[in-house]
């Protein structure tokens, strides 16, 4: 069964329970046992060990597996962050001054894009201190937590795989160089490469036009369009009777004492000292100052440990503080920040363990060598390989949940076929795997990245998947339309003016229509 058909079961039984039962933690037990049987060929005693091992590679693999352990309790971190912000009285502080300085919807949403590109150096710091930025600015213009999950995981891993300087660049680069080092014909570097493949990368482009678009005009459709409504109409950012990660469960005494500095200087910490760490721990591997070997090497896990560690305290030392002033102020408050903050991150951390889990089994089984044999051995032409290549990457990203593995088996197999058949089509394709991959890992209820997304923005899980993957889909299809005239033309620029001429006219069709039902209710 291993790197046959059955393969993709396991996690096609995860993604149709999650839409069909609304229960991520049920719905990724369910992709995980039949991952384990399968991968058992259903004996008893050989699944029961694979549950084991699909549950201790998150911890132990070989070794104390400290890049997930760090990423889990950074997250922890951010709850107790967000437990002493809001206990300081620095959550309505900011809230207050964001109300002064920014005064329309519009500027807030703006605000928290172009956040969400400012902040490029790593998707999972991208996701997660973007949310706790905005989500003060977002909750007091009534936006809600699905459009704000939407903008932050928008604008996080579309642009980390076009940016060089960023822990996703200095991998792809590294894979290009692997790629290209064998071959006599190429006289570019992988670098130059890189660069070079951004503007072919049609998805990242079709979606960045979609966030400001959405951002600008205050449009939206589909199940996101329910949420903005009643948000705007009563005031409720999400749906009070489901599971937000990250909305603590404790309400803590209100008072006069906050100050906005009791939320950004945490927040500022919690940048300067991560960004700071993936410096030195990228120059303590690599052994050199090039800022590319630097992101190459960084240590982002624990990285972002150490800015949540400091930050953290930071968030005590301004709470405890108050303590001559504030007649609310106690350390007993402060161990139930510590609790409750820590409590309020256990559903995504326990979500993360779940989707790492199906990880495992999914590479077990071989689910992606199996769909990348599909494009092998199926003889397909090869100036329709870069529109090939995006979507069987995002079926796999979509599938297993991962744009890097995705990355690891589909960039090599397109770089081999392109550097013998048609070099000159050996970039478009390379990017078509990048702009596949961010599209499935994009939209997939068990990426790891969305699931950030949703914790960042505290919106529940499932209402982030449901509203992002309309838009989602609609850029994917605006790449694939750019990737067939590519292939058809031969011409990178022709594939571009399609995807830019097809945004183009789909955004004025829904500006028209959106003015044209304004003015009938205004009849």
């Amino acid at each position: 069964m291993i790197g046959t058909w059955v393969s993709i079961l396991p996690p096609l039984i995860a993604i149709i329970m999650v839409f069909a039962t609304k229960r991520v933690l049920l719905s990724l037990g369910a992709g995980i046992i039949s991952g384990a049987l399968l991968a058992a060929s259903f004996g008893p005693v050989e699944s029961l060990k694979n549950l084991w091992e699909s549950v201790k590679a998150t911890f132990w693999d070989g070794g104390l597996n400290t890049g997930n352990i760090y990423i889990i309790l950074f997250i922890l971190l951010l709850g107790v962050i967000t437990a002493f912000v809001s206990l300081s009285g620095g959550s309505r502080a900011f809230a207050e001054w964001a109300v002064r300085h920014i005064k329309t919807k519009r500027g807030a949403k703006l605000l928290t894009v172009f956040l969400g590109i400012a902040i490029f150096v790593d998707d999972y710091f991208n996701a997660l201190a973007v949310g706790q930025i905005a989500r003060p600015i977002t909750d007091q213009h009534r936006i809600s937590r699905a459009k704000l999950a939407y903008f932050i995981d928008s604008t996080s891993a579309p642009i980390c795989v076009i940016s060089p300087i960023s822990s996703w660049g200095a991998f792809l680069i590294g894979q290009l160089a692997l790629i290209f080092g064998g071959a006599a014909a190429i006289n570019y570097s992988p670098l130059s490469a890189f660069v070079m493949m951004a503007p072919m990368n049609f998805y990242v482009i079709a979606t960045l036009a979609m966030v400001f678009f959405l951002a600008w005009s205050n449009l939206d459709f589909f199940e996101m369009k329910k949420h903005e409504q009643r948000a705007t109409e009563t005031g409720q950012l999400f749906d009070p009777a489901k599971e937000i990660p990250g909305q603590l469960k404790e309400e803590f005494p209100v008072h006069p004492h906050g100050r906005v500095r009791d939320l950004v200087a945490p927040i500022v910490t919690l940048v300067a000292v991560t960004f700071a760490v993936m410096i030195w721990t990228g120059y303590l591997e690599g052994g050199s100052m090039n800022i590319l070997s630097i992101f190459e090497n960084t240590n982002v896990s624990l990285s972002l440990l150490a800015g949540g560690i400091t930050a953290t305290l930071l968030a005590a030392i301004l709470y405890t503080l108050q303590m001559k002033n504030n007649e609310t102020a106690s350390y007993s408050l402060m161990g139930s920040a510590i609790l409750n903050g820590s409590k309020a991150m256990m559903p995504p951390v326990l979500i993360l363990i779940f989707a790492w889990s199906l990880s495992f089994l999914i590479g077990k089984l071989d689910t992606g060598i199996f769909l990348s044999d599909l494009v092998l051995k199926s003889n397909i032409p090869v100036t329709f390989l870069p529109v090939i290549m995006f979507i069987l990457a995002g079926i796999m990203a979509f599938s297993t949940g991962t744009s890097w593995g995705s990355f690891g088996i589909l960039m090599p197999i397109a770089g081999t076929i392109m550097i013998e058949a048609a070099p000159e089509m050996l970039l478009p394709a390379l990017a078509a795997v990048l702009a596949g991959a961010v599209f499935g890992d994009h939209s997939s209820p068990i990426s790891d990245t969305t699931i950030l997304s949703s914790t960042g923005a505290g919106c529940n899980h499932i209402d982030h998947v449901s509203t992002q993957f309309p838009y989602a889909l609609i850029c994917a299809g605006v790449a694939t339309a750019g990737y067939v005239i590519l292939g058809l033309t031969g011409s990178i620029w022709l594939g571009l003016v399609g995807v830019i001429a097809i945004l183009a006219l789909l955004f004025s069709v829904w500006t028209m229509k959106a003015k044209k039902v304004a003015a009938q209710q205004l009849v």
